[in-house]
């Protein structure tokens, strides 16, 4: 019996010895008490060196690998290696934890650094993504998370001089972070040509951006910004390990055992090289320093901490020792002084002292040690070593006695024998030998009985007897000391042992677990005296138990600290300590022995003892003297509340299906009913299985709840009122501490808590994301702002939420048995208790986790489960309700009393003002006083007890109580039965509410003419209730069995009732008494049906699969039908009585003839003609549509049709109720859903008038009352229904626009692939062929001519040293919408195009740019709130939403200054496509483009994400937050509107309904603006727009435009609203148009572009002008009053533009694009001059020499030549059929060069006149033609191909020329070709895939620009033919840039787009003569 319960004497951790040095660095720091914290295996360590004492953090679960100080120097971060590895917060000072960070890392966090203040903290985790991750640590909150690098990263810190940046370095990298938001963007740090490529170990930061660190070689690198600026080279011979900043400048350490400290500018002060000092030895190296002062602590890869005093550098001090690299083992105690010896693989043997805490001596052997022993006379010292050698040395002086190599394997064990004559010696060959001390160790004796390697070694008392234990487990005796084995059992049974460390044996069965065969204990020993075993296994566990331990599985105690292999355990000689070695962590630990007279005392002395519960954890194992559960509570525990199907899969379950059925037909189905349901009474109250969920409101009324229904009951007015936010039954229910707001918790998935106000019904808060399958306890803190709520899930988890923002505070794992009750503290908010089975636990809150402490029952009680629990009089006091009637009284985590409270367990609690009342099993509910000293009063729930004018029934006496409230002079008392019953203080109980016990409950009718029901259930009770004002259980009669189904006789006076074994029974509707009964079949009766009129025949179906109709007056059975193959479910009368219909489990419908019951076929179509006089079938046509889309997981239990034959009302096992419009023939009904049944509706019926629809719910138990409200009759009240979810087939129409937009594939620019088809070997990657004549490098030949013509003679050249953006002509408007905004009151428009967002002054045109995006920008809006002028949030093109730079983001800047306020990494894949303001400017709402359309809303100052959901299947297009809030928002899309609600950090939504429109039906939705009083406006793909009063679509403004409106906008100021739409212009119509407040007038507005149809994407009001922008790419401003059109901005339509040309002498360019025109553009007015229509896409453009024609190449093949002064045509021609690629004039003016894709060049001689006749052509062109360039002296052609080869070509015969050296003399007059040697720099790594698509090289001829598929724009100098030349790289494109060229005079390069069909202009800055 003993051995069934722990130990109750206890281990204290005394002292550590050992430092962790090893694959650690930066681990070693002063606290501000001047104490020295570091760590060792898993225990963070603080060292007092004055007064030599230890204190021990021990929060971690495995080995601690990092750890940070911070700033103040009081608190210490660690972090830990681990499958779920979390970080610590503590205090050094007083060693409590105070956050935990966890969650999010894997594997080990590797570094942690605090920022300046101490208020963040960054971490770096050991996954595959080295994931970096900054916490706001004191909430225990992730502020931002990114991948940190590929490979290892070492060290990181903040930048301490800048905020918001850190700097972090590793594997040959080091990287600068900027946090903005939530993102972190790192840079990486160019090392350029000052530095070698390699591995930085360490780091710090410095004043001026200046970085120092640490590299592998031993340099200094130094950085300024992200360059590296120089090295200090040799600061240390090996790699610099560690480096620390303080206030007089750095300290560094190194691997080369040297210290050096520097100033604060990296000037070396002095060196200390701890291998010259006395403690110093070769090839120890520094892994730690901290400096601090005049001393200097290091920590070294051997597991030393030295403190050096700088003025004694000579001398430093050893503070700590311990064991270095491997594995520890041998650990051997002195037999009578505190010594203890250990030996390591580090071949090292060392004594500790016990008492001084000390090394005192050390010895070096040639061999790793295995294990130790010493002789009882203390003189000599054996050493067992790996090679199998054994050694003895003298204790004194460690000299060597022998050394004795007999065996080839590892000496794993040997000990003295008692007597001190001889030593065995145990090997890993499975032998023992046995010597002789006295005989110089000469052996005498060998025990060869094991199969295995020996593992432990006992001797007797005697020294007569050896056991041994091998690997396999085996125990084994011998005769000493010759070794013969003993096999009688009887021989060794009275053997006293003289010490005990074996593993096996039947002393120490109990300390294996019960079930369990491993090996993994690696060592025992007993103390016989004080009757205790310690143990030591591989999980870094220490065990305590009785000793004794016979029986397996006995309880112990357990002490965490070793990391993972515990590999020895001994007690000291006079057991007063026990010491453990751990293997891999090589640290001794010694553990001071508590006895249990002391226990008492020592748990209030030390207070960190009790810090984590895990240092005395009772044992797993099953008690076995616990008392049997009580068996309510073992029914509770078993139910797992787990489900088949969630109702949060259905939407994706649809999906699936709806792909399976696409093939199917779509029939026009009918529209869902007109009428709809309202719940009207709840009969029912959740109490079987949950308790203390009934609460009085501040009103008075009641809450409780039933099914997935929160009720608020008014008592004086028998009303209910309901909360239908869940979806799934709620298991717990908490009041606020005002009593106005309540929390319930539901089952699900991923299940919620939502935060209701019991005024307004409406959800203010929803909690979700933290728990799994079901939350069954929630409670509020004292204060109302927190609340704690538990799982259900294994780990039973506890949250702690700030329920108003919806954030998590805390998580942590709360016990593996259900927990029944969770309590807050009411005095301490960060305190909280959890109770439940055998559980209880006290919690305080530490950061992001919670610290929890088991309650410490002593000798006082049993460890007992407990039901409830509330908190007494002070913080300290807490009171719990135990199964098995107790009350325990506990002051803080002590049980300090208990008293018997009820008989069986106590359900409920609740503490009063002066005492508490309880409730129990017993039916009794007892008052008690303030300390339960005295019960004052009990009152027993009785029928006696029962107040007069009570209405309903009592069940039985004293039902068991689970909820008990006060309020309002009375007691609320919840039963088990479900009942809520009042207690008036005098004794009176009123009954308020009842409903159906345990068990589900499927039987239902309705009386035929009186408003009443009946109903039976699995609880065995027949019950009628009043479905009139009165609401109550009118009779009840408990049966034998329980029933399935009922029906009333048709004059109302019979009830026949069948039952669940197979009899039926016929009662008498008024008395409940039986008239008749009769049993005739074996399994459950399903269904009982009179015959219609008169009542003559009884149909009774069974689930034996027959029906048989009896004769009601003779009480005789006349008929059976069969035919049927599975149970009967429904069946139904004809109106004549003369068929039946019967619906069975196969889903088959058949029919019989009434009274014999002969089966008749009847063809599908005739049924409905036939008169049926009740429809309660689900099969057939006329209910086809009943069946969901889901129909294979979700089964349609019941129906019933109005007697109207109108509406026919379903339920299905899924909860939900559902209305159809009768008949639904087609597949999937049009329907409106109800949910409020939480699992399967099992039954529906109407009443006799239709006025009220009854259902019952299976398992949920509840009979619910729906009111019908027929259609036309009632208010338009918003129905709560659901509309059915399949989208109508017609979605108003087609239109070009919107499919292009909804259908685009947005790609980041790095999967950009080449937009010319080329094929061949990339330039860079081609052999160079060597050329023909390789000249000797000093010859008398002429000089090399100049590649290029220059024209700027006289000036000395200077290169291009930068590019800047100045202009940019166009604007994103062909797929992006609501783009274009007023600033600063109409002086400004802001718009974007690229990804570049554009600033554009309307008076002057100049523009100013937003340059931080990386890739495409996709939206823009301005946030509108006075507090945030001028603030922008953009969205951008994305990969996946990994939080890596390329992933999708919302950058929000402001527009003047540009700078970056915060940039949001979303988890939108793909790209954000919309984003919005909300009313206060604060919130920011982003809508992605992947897969599911997420929403998501954001704090975007903090950079924090407050909620996120899957928005829609389709593309959604727009959404917007309503201009007056906060918290609704509405998103529009394909087929799509929704209204949104933020609850907490829940999103809720509601889709638009259309069904109180006739005819209405959803369309693709384009754009939304709002009006007042809850009016949205909606644009839709037809030109309608459609006004939404709520969420019900309310009128429909037809034909507001001809064609889709894309664009609308609320005004602000005066509610107008602006639309913009597709339409051709006419004299009444625009595409513009002005609307009144409720959009019924209008004024149109027609933008004068000339264009056919005008397509308008944006519009925006300012004052008295309304900005547009076109799909065109124009943004125009229209004047309201007069109407007048100002273009601000023009641009290509379409795009790619493919032709640029500059003006040979002025500022002019033109460019050719797909859209068929060709544009005249001024840089300096920065306007379009001109444009000319050509009717065909236009692909190359080119001026002559002297700028007065224009050549122009087509994409059919056509050129044109036009005269730039008249516009006129000069000429044309087409001699090819494929697109013109380059068209080139000669430089002479004389010939025409026309690239084509035909493989051709063809040349004209122009000076023959316009006839244009070919003069030749060049041939063997191997592909198409990409770019031309003419030689100076128009005598050649260079020509660049799309197989990456130059062709030279001479003019005009067109013959190839392939002499390599008459080409490198030519001299070319412009340079565009992007290949040959001359430009090979040009050409990147990374074009795998991509290309370079354009080059030009300047006028000057030193610099060339060109332009990428990436969409960048690249300067380098000319010419560059090394590889991979250097250059400078400009953003402004998207991907493929399509030409590039120099203006005249080299002042200005004008790039051309591709994807984005832009012209951007920047200006170039030449290197001024002065740059260095």
């Amino acid at each position: 019996m003993a051995a069934r319960s722990a130990p109750s004497c206890h281990l204290r951790l005394e002292w550590v010895y050992g430092y962790r040095g090893h694959q650690c660095r930066n681990n070693l720091y002063y606290t501000a008490a001047k104490e020295i914290v570091y760590f060792v295996a898993g225990v963070g360590v603080v060292y007092s060196p004055r007064e030599h004492r230890q204190k021990f953090y021990r929060g971690h679960s495995d080995d601690i690998i990092s750890l940070a100080l911070h700033p103040e120097r009081v608190l210490v971060a660690t972090g830990q290696v681990g499958k779920e590895p979390y970080i610590c917060v503590w205090d050094s000072y007083t060693v409590q934890t105070i956050s935990v960070l966890k969650d999010v890392h894997t594997h080990g966090i590797a570094c942690l650094a605090f920022d300046l203040d101490g208020q963040r903290l960054v971490s770096v985790g050991l996954d595959s993504k080295n994931a970096v991750c900054v916490w706001d640590w004191k909430r225990g909150k992730l502020l931002s998370m990114a991948p940190g690098h590929t490979d290892r990263i070492f060290d990181i810190s903040w930048d301490l001089y800048q905020p918001n940046k850190l700097v972090s370095c590793g594997v040959k990298h080091i990287k600068f972070w900027s946090l903005c938001g939530n993102a972190l963007t790192p840079k990486r740090g160019v090392f350029g040509k000052t530095g070698d490529l390699q591995t930085i170990l360490c780091l710090a930061c410095a004043r001026d951006e200046l970085t120092y660190s640490g590299a592998l070689n031993g340099d200094i690198y130094v950085w300024k910004g992200i360059n590296l600026i120089r090295t200090i080279q040799g600061a240390h011979t090996a790699g610099i390990f560690s480096m620390n900043a303080c206030e007089e400048g750095f300290a560094t350490g190194g691997r080369d055992g040297c210290i050096r400290l520097w100033d604060l500018t990296f000037k070396p002060i002095t060196v200390i090289d701890l291998r010259e000092t006395d403690q110093g030895y070769k090839g120890l190296s520094v892994r730690s320093v901290c400096w601090r002062g005049d001393h200097i602590l290091v920590g070294t890869q051997d597991s030393e901490i030295f403190e050096i005093v700088v003025h004694e550098r000579k001398k430093p001090f050893l503070i700590m020792q311990g064991h270095c690299e491997g594995e520890l083992w041998a650990l051997a105690i002195h037999p009578t002084k505190p010594l203890a010896v250990t030996g390591s693989d580090d071949r090292s043997v060392r004594i500790w002292s016990l008492v001084d805490h000390a090394l005192i001596a050390r010895c070096n052997m040639e061999e790793p040690i295995r294990c130790a022993a010493v002789n009882v006379d203390g003189i000599h010292l054996a050493l067992g070593m790996k090679d199998g050698s054994f050694t003895v040395l003298r204790v004194r002086d460690m000299t060597e006695v022998v050394h004795i190599k007999d065996r080839k394997e590892a000496i794993h064990e040997l000990k003295y024998s008692p007597d001190g004559t001889y030593l065995a010696v145990g090997c890993n060959d499975s032998s023992v030998d046995i010597y002789g001390v006295a005989q110089r160790y000469k052996k005498m004796g060998e025990c060869v009985g094991s199969l295995s390697f020996i593992t432990h070694l006992d001797w007797s008392s005697d020294s007569r007897y050896l056991q041994t234990n091998d690997g396999n487990g085996k125990r084994l005796f011998y005769r000493m000391p010759g070794g013969k084995e003993v096999t009688n059992k009887e021989e060794t049974k009275g053997v006293h042992w003289a010490s005990w460390t074996c593993v096996s044996g039947l002393e120490v069965n109990g300390i294996w677990p019960k079930y369990s065969d491993i090996n993994d204990i690696n060592s025992v020993d007993g103390n016989y005296i004080g009757q205790v075993l310690v143990t030591a296994d591989d999980y870094g566990i220490v065990k305590l138990f009785r000793y004794p331990c016979l029986r397996k599985g006995a309880k112990f105690r357990k002490y965490i600290g070793h990391s993972a292999h515990v590999t020895n355990v001994r007690w000291s000689h006079d057991h007063q300590w026990v010491i453990s070695i751990g293997g891999a962590d090589h640290a001794v630990f010694q553990w001071r022995f508590i006895p249990e007279r002391k226990l008492k005392d020592a748990l209030h002395i030390a207070p960190q003892e009790s810090l984590a519960d895990s240092n005395s954890d009772e044992s797993d194992s099953d008690l076995s003297d616990v008392p049997e559960l009580d068996s309510e509570i073992e029914q509770e525990t078993q139910l797992t509340y787990r489900r088949q199907v969630y109702k949060e899969d259905l939407p994706q379950l649809k999906e699936q299906y709806k792909e399976k059925q696409k093939s199917g037909t779509s029939k026009r189905r009918e529209r869902a009913p007109g009428n709809s349901i309202r719940l009207h009474f709840v009969h029912g109250y959740r109490g079987y299985d949950c308790r203390s969920n009934l609460f009085y409101t501040q009103i008075g009324e009641i809450v409780y709840h039933v099914a997935a229904v929160g009720v608020i009951y008014n008592r004086q007015q028998n009303t209910q009122r309901f909360y239908l936010g869940h979806d799934d039954d709620i298991l717990c229910l908490a009041i606020h501490p005002l009593k106005d707001y309540v929390a319930t918790g539901q089952v699900g998935r991923d299940p919620s808590v939502h935060i209701w106000d019991t005024e307004t019904i409406k959800p203010l808060s929803i909690l979700k994301g933290y728990h799994q399958y079901g939350v069954c306890a929630v409670d509020f803190s004292a204060d109302g702002k927190r609340l704690a709520s538990v799982g259900i899930d294994e780990s039973h988890t506890v949250v702690l939420w700030d329920w108003k923002k919806g954030e998590k505070l805390s998580i942590a794992r709360g016990s593996k048995d259900k927990i029944f009750v969770v309590k807050m503290n009411p005095y301490v908010p960060d305190k909280l208790i959890t109770a439940g089975i055998k559980h209880m636990k006290f919690w305080r809150r530490a950061g992001g986790g919670l610290v929890g402490r088991k309650g410490y029952i002593g000798t006082l009680g049993k460890n007992e489960t407990m039901m409830c629990a509330v908190y007494g009089w002070t913080e300290e006091m807490a009171f719990t309700g135990t199964s098995t009637g107790d009350v325990c009284i506990w002051r803080d985590i002590f049980l300090v009393k208990t008293v018997k409270a009820h008989d069986g367990p106590v359900f409920s609690m609740h503490a009063l003002e002066k005492g508490f009342v309880t409730g129990g099993k017993d039916g009794v509910v007892a008052l008690w006083d303030d300390s339960f000293e005295r019960c004052l009063k009990t009152y027993a729930i009785k029928r006696a007890a029962l107040a007069p004018g009570s209405k309903g029934l009592l069940l039985e006496d004293n039902p068991s109580i689970r909820a008990i409230s006060l309020g309002h002079g009375h007691i609320l008392v919840g039963t088990k039965n479900g009942e809520i019953l009042e207690v008036d203080k005098s004794g009176p109980i009123t009954l308020l509410v009842q409903g159906h016990m345990e068990g589900e409950v499927w039987g239902l009718a309705t009386h035929p003419y009186l408003p009443i029901c009946a109903t039976v259930s699995d609880d065995k009770t027949l019950r009628i209730w009043d479905l009139s004002p009165s609401h109550c259980m009118l009779a009840v009669r408990k049966l034998k069995k329980g029933g399935r189904c009922c029906c009333f006789s048709p004059d109302g006076k019979a009830l026949a009732v069948g039952l669940c074994d197979g009899s039926f029974l016929m009662a008498n509707a008024d008395t409940l008494e039986d008239l008749v009964s009769f049993h005739h079949r074996k399994d459950i009766i399903s269904d009982i049906r009179f015959s219609p009129g008169s009542g003559k025949y009884l149909a009774v179906a069974s689930h034996d699969s027959f029906v048989d109709i009896y004769n009601v007056m003779s009480s005789k059975r006349v008929g059976i039908c069969k035919g049927a193959t599975s149970y009967i479910t429904h069946i139904d009368w004809d109106i004549r009585g003369k068929l039946l219909q019967v619906n069975t489990g196969a889903k088959e419908q058949l029919f019989f003839e009434a009274p014999r019951g002969k089966r008749q076929t009847i063809p599908r179509m005739e049924v409905e003609k036939i008169g049926w006089a009740s429809w309660t079938s689900v099969l057939g046509l006329c209910c086809e549509g009943i069946w969901p889309v889901i129909g294979e997981v979700s089964d349609v239990t019941a129906s019933c049709l109005t007697h109207d034959k109108m509406v026919l009302a379903t339920g299905d096992d899924l909860g939900f109720v559902k209305l159809f419009r009768y008949p639904a023939k087609g597949k999937c009904g049009k329907f409106k859903r109800y949910v409020a049944h939480s699992t399967q509706v099992t039954n529906v019926r109407w009443t006799c008038d239709d006025s009220m629809l009854v259902t019952l719910g299976g398992a949920d138990m509840s009979l619910m009352v729906w009111t019908n409200e027929m259609e036309g009759s009632r208010e338009k009240r918003p129905c709560d229904s659901e509309e059915s979810d399949t989208g109508s087939e017609e979605d108003g129409g087609y239109d070009s626009d919107v499919t292009r937009e909804n259908e685009i594939s947005y790609t980041i620019r790095a999967l950009s692939t080449n937009i010319r088809p080329m094929f061949g070997i990339k330039p860079h990657l081609q052999q160079k062929e060597p050329s023909i004549d390789e000249r000797p490098p000093v010859s008398r030949a002429p000089p090399q001519p100049e590649k290029l013509q220059t024209n700027n003679v006289g000036k000395k050249k200077r290169p291009i040293e930068d590019l800047m953006l100045e202009l940019v002509f166009g604007y994103r408007g062909r797929d992006c919408r609501n783009n274009v905004h007023y600033l600063n009151d109409g002086d400004d428009i802001i718009y974007h195009t690229a990804s570049i967002g554009i600033l554009h002054n309307v008076a002057t045109g100049t523009q100013s740019f937003y340059q931080e995006h990386n890739d495409d920008i996709l939206c823009l809006t301005v946030n509108q709130h006075p507090k945030f002028i001028n603030i922008v949030a953009t969205g951008q093109v994305g990969d996946s939403a990994d939080m890596s730079p390329t992933a999708p983001s919302v950058h929000i800047w402001d527009a003047v200054n540009k700078q970056t306020l915060a940039i949001l990494r979303c988890y939108h894949s793909k790209g954000v496509c919309s984003v919005s303001f909300s009313a206060t400017g604060k919130l920011l709402l982003s809508v992605g483009l992947d897969p599911e359309h997420t929403v998501t809303i954001w704090r975007w100052q903090e950079g924090a994400r407050i909620a996120s959901k899957a928005g829609h299947n389709q593309r959604i297009f727009v959404a917007e937050f309503r201009p007056d809030s906060d918290s609704q928002f509405v998103s529009v899309g394909v087929k799509h509107v929704k209204f949104w609600t933020l609850a907490g950090r829940a999103l809720l939504s509601k889709k638009g309904l259309l069904s109180s429109l006739e005819d209405a039906r959803m369309q693709t939705m384009l754009a939304v603006a709002f009006g007042a009083n809850n009016l949205t406006f909606t644009g839709t793909i037809s030109g309608d727009v459609c006004v939404w009063k709520d969420h019900i679509l309310c009128r429909v403004v037809a034909r507001a435009h001809n064609g889709p409106v894309f664009a609308m906008y609320t005004t602000l100021r005066d509610g107008l609203i602006v639309t913009g739409g597709k339409e051709r212009p006419s004299k009444e119509g625009g595409a513009v148009k002005l609307w009144d407040q409720e959009l019924r007038r209008c004024r149109a507005f027609r933008l004068e572009t000339g264009q056919v149809t005008d397509c308008v994407r944006s519009v925006c009001r300012g004052r008295g002008k309304i900005l547009v922008g076109t799909r065109n790419a124009e943004i125009i401003e229209v004047g309201e009053k007069n109407a007048a059109c100002n273009i601000l901005v023009n641009g290509h339509v379409d795009g790619p533009i493919w032709g640029l040309a500059t003006h040979p002498s002025r500022d002019f360019f033109l460019s050719a694009a797909e859209d068929g025109t060709v544009r005249l553009w001024d840089i300096a007015d920065k306007k379009m001059l001109n444009k000319v229509n050509l009717g065909h896409a236009a692909r190359t453009v080119c001026y002559s020499p002297e700028g007065d024609m224009v050549a122009i190449g087509m994409k059919n093949g056509e050129f044109i030549i036009l005269l730039v002064s008249s516009l006129k045509i000069w000429g044309k021609k087409r001699d090819r059929r494929c697109a013109i690629h380059d068209i080139r004039f000669s430089p002479d003016c004389r010939f025409l060069a026309v690239g084509s894709s035909e493989n051709s060049v063809d040349f004209y001689d122009l000076s023959l006149g316009p006839t244009l006749n070919r003069t030749s052509y060049c041939k063997d062109i191997p592909s198409f033609v990409i770019q031309m360039d003419f030689s100076a002296d128009s005598r050649y052609l260079q020509v660049s191909t799309g197989c990456y080869k130059r062709h030279v070509y001479e003019v005009p015969s067109g013959r190839h020329l392939t002499d390599q050296a008459a080409i490198d003399r030519i001299t070319w007059a412009t340079w565009t070709s992007i290949l040959g040697s001359e430009v090979m720099g040009i050409w990147s790594r990374h074009a795998e895939k991509a290309d370079v698509t354009c080059a030009c090289v300047s006028h000057s001829g030193i610099s060339l620009v060109t332009g990428d598929d990436f969409g960048m724009v690249k300067l380098f100098d000319f010419p560059c033919p090394e590889k991979f030349a250097k250059h400078k790289r400009f953003l402004g494109h998207s991907p493929h840039v399509t030409n590039i060229r120099f203006a005249s005079g080299d002042r200005h390069v004008i790039s051309a787009g591709g994807d984005d069909c832009r012209l951007v202009t920047f200006s170039a800055q030449e290197q001024t003569l002065f740059a260095n």
